[in-house]
């Protein structure tokens, strides 16, 4: 086991955060966090750029940032008068509960913990730990290096990739927050994607006043469930056997006597398991044809989000189609754009007079604009995963090089390790990951024995 007195952390977002928190927590060593944003620092997009009308998509009783200490966040929300273990907090909320641990944390570690607000351009491997050059032109040096770069920025459709970049019409960042700026009541928006982005969009663009109409747009049209009361129930405590289409059969009939949504949270221990079970081309199969029908079951919104969506569908004010963009032209102060609906050959334009990209996080690896991930790739120091949806990692959160070395002192964390463990993008699972990586490295699971 490599002996660390120095970790570096890039990126200080919810899964840079809690893996500092974590290091200092289990062990004595000194943590250097690196972040470009200093008011995402300890928040990270979801939670430094979320408006009032965000709010979780997991109760609060099961958001606590560290398993060891599961009413952590429900006490912290009572404290502060913001709700309690069945609440469903808002985005802003959770990331002041973050940025307050991240702040005590720098007081009782005292000089263990050194924040800096730069960028990270390269990492260099040597014998004995990583060099470490920064935007500013400074240079620092760690035994170890913990990649955490959360959700990268969607990419553009080809329909508006080659749109002129001072286009007004076109938003490629969902989460601006002049998404509405410039709107009249008469205006149409299209939001490209039906998921939660599109959910926190829509929400966004009605917190403004906005009265227009919004047009939600993915191939299968499909949105975010809703969580409800469930009836208790008794789990079942094997993990399902077999291929994707009998684990859709098993979970259609474990519906039929528990409900879906207690199906499918009953699978959520297995299903990280499951998917490294799982052959290269089941996995793909299952992308293909079943991760949008699981997203929007899996990842629920709270009700009273549904509640404000359903009222906007009701006053015609949303719709949600199933359909394909062909083409997109610049008309005006506005973009038609040519639409195909699922299962049909004609197309239709429809004027909108803005675009919003919500098409979720960009996983592969190859068309990232970070600068450090394409000079790592570039190297070879890391590689996509097989399925191009993030950084390829072993079990243990280890990078792997382009030749399949595993890199003893480079690590990934957080949601671009979908591709190795899927289930890694909620707060419960990336919590888990980085606790355990931090008692790893730090040796505390040895010392209770977890290692043996």
């Amino acid at each position: 086991m490599l002996k660390v007195d120095h970790a570096a952390i890039v990126g200080g977002g919810f899964s840079g955060t809690l893996l500092a928190i974590n290091l200092l927590r289990h062990g004595a060593l000194r943590v250097t966090m690196v972040e470009r944003h200093a008011d995402r620092m300890g928040r990270g997009l979801a939670y430094g750029a979320a408006q009032a009308s965000h709010i979780l998509n997991v109760r609060a009783a099961n958001m606590s940032a560290l398993p060891d200490d599961p009413d952590h966040f429900t006490d912290w929300l009572k404290r502060q008068g913001l709700g309690q273990e069945g609440s469903f907090a808002t985005r802003r909320d959770y990331g002041a509960y973050l940025r307050a641990m991240l702040d005590e944390v720098r007081v009782l570690a005292s000089d263990r913990l050194t924040v800096i607000t730069d960028e990270a351009v390269d990492l260099r491997q040597r014998g004995d730990g990583i060099d470490i050059d920064l935007r500013s032109g400074a240079r620092m040096d760690a035994d170890i290096v913990a990649l955490a770069p959360g959700n990268l920025p969607p990419h553009d459709l080809p329909a508006f990739a080659a749109l002129p970049g001072d286009n007004p019409a076109y938003v490629n960042d969902p989460w601006s927050a002049t998404i509405a700026e410039g709107l009249m009541p008469t205006d149409q928006v299209l939001l490209l994607g039906s998921g939660l982005t599109a959910v926190d969009c829509a929400l966004s663009l009605d917190s403004t006043g906005f009265r227009g109409r919004v047009v939600a747009l993915s191939r299968r049209g499909l949105a975010p469930q809703s969580h409800a009361a469930t009836v208790p129930y008794t789990a079942c405590n094997d993990r399902p056997r077999g291929s994707a289409s009998a684990l859709v059969r098993s979970l259609r009939n474990r519906s039929v006597e528990i409900g879906w949504r207690n199906a499918v949270d009953e699978l959520r221990r297995f299903t990280q398991d499951m998917w490294r079970a799982a052959s290269a081309e089941e996995r793909s199969r299952f992308l293909r044809h079943l991760r949008p029908y699981w997203d929007v079951h899996r990842h629920r919104i709270a009700p009273q989000v549904a509640a404000r969506l359903a009222s906007m569908r009701k006053e015609g004010r949303l719709q949600i189609h199933a359909a394909k963009v062909v083409q997109a032209v610049p008309d005006g102060r506005s973009l038609d754009v040519h639409l195909r609906g699922r299962g049909q050959d004609r197309t239709e334009a429809m004027s909108f007079a803005r675009v919003i990209n919500c098409t979720g996080p960009l996983g592969d690896l190859r068309r990232a604009d970070d600068p450090l991930l394409r000079q790592l790739a570039m190297r070879g120091d890391i590689r996509p995963d097989p399925l191009a949806i993030g950084i390829d990692v072993d079990r243990q959160c280890h990078a792997i090089a382009r030749d399949g070395a595993i890199q003893q002192r480079l690590f990934v964390v957080g949601p671009m390790t979908r591709g190795a463990h899927w289930e890694i993008v909620a707060v419960p699972d990336i919590r888990r990951q980085v606790w355990q990586l931090a008692r790893e490295i730090t040796g505390a699971h040895w010392v209770e024995a977890e290692g043996l």
